[in-house]
């Protein structure tokens, strides 16, 4: 009979402690399942150290404490042990005694040393050896090595001791020496074949001959086995995408949309071909070989840049660090979901781009022109990442983006084309440059760059002024916007390359009437589109929105906007646009501009709408060819979602298309390459301030054809007060490989012969 000292525990942590942190940490201390931190949490006292010795006792209640929990030591006099197979009622009665007295629940701890009375030796080092074993395959490995070293010690040393004390026993090599057995026995384990050395030898020696061979076999065979696996394990571990990626100056994108990321990809690549080393780390919650296949099915040459591939979640810390987030010069958080999907989607998508974001700005950031470039959905949860990290983490809306581009583009036909030229990086690109300005006036500068054309100005202080006075004067500190092929041509030149001749301005401008608009189809960006289509149009103008089998949600909502916006009137005709004979009854020639929206379905994906569209452009195509429009035109503006269906809708008439995922992408790409352009893409995608139009050559030019160079043309824009970058001409827009007739900065004496269909791509205050 001895004392007994017991360690309590009843559920209670420490003032600020989580009791579930406090169970977790003791269940993994005491080797227990998962299941019992509900018993610990149970309110009832739970012994978790049973000793006779105090000291031991103590130091247990002092660890616990430091971990936040709260015990109680209790003693227990004439406890009789509980052993494991020796037990009788008596004794258990007796045990259930001694826990009554101690007013402790008969669940019990991992016994401490005194105690473990049931763990023989044999079940400790079983388990020493389970556990070295399961650490994988090195450590069969230096087990095998032993085991080769203990039978190698074994044999040679009995070999050797036989060679000593029994010389006179016959053997095939009289003259070996001890050491000389020790060589034959490690030939032996190493090549079985080696046994043949003892052929002539002894009983004895063919015998030790026989073990040595037997046990090469063995663990030659084990050894081959273990390499195997290990080589498969490795093999795995590296399909699985889990290896710490270095790399350093790459772009990171953080999840998972094939369209979008193909896209993305392909723009960085672009972006890259200056490079000579160029990588794109991609981490998403995908297995790795299957974002490998989509990668070589679809991207198959990536020029000069890298792409390596991880697998796992964005928002977790250990995964960032695998794919060296702290050395990256931009990251790219894509949506968990698209465009058309629900609001309850999109509500998930952005609770995951924030928690993304958050872990992404743990680590440390000191590069200037870093960014962490986040599609976010919901303008609440846009403001906040902003507004907590405006130094470098920008968010775009691409919904308001997209619904401005397809206000803007039914305005002038082809703007679609300057559009996916200048926003990605295979074609002109826009570039922020400094040089030593002399005071120069902005209107002369075009004539300084061999290539390119500057359209806008940034202040040191950052502020950005898009198509500014042409008199006003360049500062040291001036920074110009220019639109070019690339930055390794633009070079700003002290002398003028070319003087253009005079233009004699006209004070010529566009009529506006009352418009007709039908926009068919919706989705979440009609409403910008209505608002948009109010600061563009004449007061008096109609809009009617095709909506089939229009939801009670979708009236009201409607009714709303038309309530709102009072310059224009917007009406709901239900048909069905899949059907001739209903696009027939609202006569589609009276409208101006019919823009075909990627309606949102949740039973409908990104193909299936695009493949809609694509059956009501056919059916207004037709329906237009048995029309006579010499008159005016009806413009017909579609938006599509995937970027494979580019050929097939361009091949149904259309003139312009906004593919959502593709401009988005390029917009996203060239953000990431610099975030100031955002600032850019702000000021030209709103109805106030400067925009970019292409504008009639009657608005320049009074007589046709005429002949001018390119430098003549931008003379004539700045009449008008506008900056002109490009031509497009009437008679190519439908030749695509002229690329639909848009020319954006051509050499400055270039000819052309223009006509008055012809038009300038001009950035100007209004379309008038």
């Amino acid at each position: 009979m001895s004392t007994k000292y017991h360690v309590v525990f009843s559920g209670q942590t420490q003032a600020g402690v989580d009791p579930l942190i406090v169970a977790q940490k003791l269940a993994r201390g005491l080797k227990k399942e998962p299941e019992y931190i509900d018993v610990l949490l149970s309110g009832k006292p739970v012994v978790v150290s049973r000793t006779s010795n105090p000291n031991r006792a103590n130091l247990v209640v002092s660890q616990l404490e430091k971990i936040g929990a709260i015990v109680e030591l209790k003693t227990v006099d004439n406890e009789v042990a509980v052993v494991a197979d020796q037990t009788d009622a008596h004794s258990v009665t007796e045990a259930t005694q001694a826990r009554a007295q101690s007013n402790t629940s008969p669940i019990e701890s991992q016994p401490d040393d005194e105690s473990s009375i049931g763990v023989t030796l044999l079940n400790k080092l079983q388990y020493r050896f389970d556990t070295f074993m399961a650490r994988g395959s090195t450590s069969s490995f230096k087990a095998l090595l032993f085991v080769f070293l203990a039978i190698f010690l074994i044999v040679a040393g009995l070999r050797g001791l036989m060679h000593w004390f029994s010389p006179d026993l016959t053997q095939q090599y009289e003259g070996l020496d001890f050491l000389g057995n020790l060589y034959i026995t490690f030939l032996q384990l190493t090549d079985p074949g080696n046994m043949a050395q003892d052929i002539l030898s002894s009983f004895w020696y063919k015998l030790f001959a026989i073990v040595a061979g037997l046990a090469g076999v063995i663990l030659l065979s084990a050894l081959v086995a273990v390499i195997t696996t290990g080589l498969d394990q490795k093999l795995s571990e590296l399909k699985r995408g889990r290896s710490k990626v270095i790399e350093a100056g790459h772009t990171l994108i953080i999840g998972w949309d094939e369209q979008r990321v193909i896209e993305i990809l392909r723009e960085l690549v672009w972006a890259n071909e200056s490079e000579d080393d160029a990588a794109v780390v991609i981490l998403a919650d995908r297995d790795k070989q299957e974002i490998d296949d989509v990668l070589r099915l679809r991207m198959p040459d990536t020029k000069t840049t890298r792409v390596v591939t991880r697998s796992g979640k964005g928002t977790i810390l250990v995964n960032l660090d695998m794919v060296s987030i702290e050395s990256a010069k931009s990251v790219i958080v894509l949506a968990a979901c698209s465009d058309t999907d629900t609001d309850a989607a999109k509500t998930a998508s952005d609770a995951m781009v924030i928690q993304t974001v958050l872990a992404a700005t743990t680590k440390s950031v000191n590069k200037e022109d870093y960014a962490i470039v986040a599609e976010v959905y919901n303008d609440t949860y846009r403001d906040i990442i902003e507004n907590t990290f405006p130094e470098y983490v920008v968010t775009l809306d691409t919904a308001n983006i997209l619904a401005k581009l397809l206000v803007q583009t039914s305005r002038s036909v082809g703007l679609s084309v300057v559009y996916n030229e200048i926003l990605s990086f295979d074609g002109c690109e826009m570039y922020f440059y400094a040089a030593d300005w002399r005071l120069a006036e902005f209107g002369k500068l075009a004539y300084h760059f061999p290539d390119g054309v500057p359209i806008g100005v940034r202040h040191a202080s950052g502020e950005l002024l898009i198509n500014p006075p042409r008199g006003y004067m360049m500062q040291d500190d001036d920074e110009v916007l220019i639109v070019a092929d690339d930055d390794s041509t633009i070079d700003y030149q002290a002398q003028p390359l070319v003087s253009p001749r005079v233009i004699p301005p006209l004070n010529t401008r566009a009529d506006q009437g009352t418009e007709r608009e039908l926009i068919v189809g919706w989705n979440h960006k009609t409403e910008t589109i209505l608002k948009e289509f109010a600061d563009y149009v004449k007061e008096g103008s109609v809009i009617d929105v095709v909506i089939h089998n229009a939801s009670q949600s979708e009236q009201d909502e409607l009714t709303r906007i038309d309530a709102e916006i009072d310059n224009i009137k917007i009406n709901l005709i239900d048909i069905n646009p899949l059907d001739r004979a209903s696009l027939v009854s609202i006569q589609p020639d009276r409208y101006g501009n019919i823009i075909i929206l990627a309606s949102a379905h949740k039973d409908k994906d990104t193909q299936q709408v695009d493949s809609e569209n694509i059956v009501t452009l056919l059916l207004l195509r037709s329906i237009f060819q048995g029309i006579d429009q010499s008159g005016r035109e009806t413009k017909l503006i579609t938006e599509v979602l995937e970027s494979q269906n580019y050929e097939l809708i361009a091949r149904a008439g259309v003139k312009d298309m906004i593919i959502s995922n593709r401009l988005v992408s390029m917009i996203t790409a060239q953000i990431s390459e610099s975030r100031h352009i955002k600032d850019v893409y702000d000021d030209i995608f709103q109805e106030d301030g400067s925009e970019i139009y292409l504008k009639p050559m009657t608005l320049y030019f009074d007589s046709f054809p005429v002949q001018a160079n390119f430098a003549d043309l931008i003379s004539a824009a700045q009449n008008r007060e506008e900056v002109c970058f490009g031509v497009k001409i009437k008679a190519l827009e439908t030749n695509q490989a002229e690329n639909s007739g848009v020319e954006l900065i051509p050499l400055k004496d270039k000819m052309f012969t223009l006509n008055p269909d012809d038009c300038l791509v001009v950035v100007a205050e209004d379309e008038l």
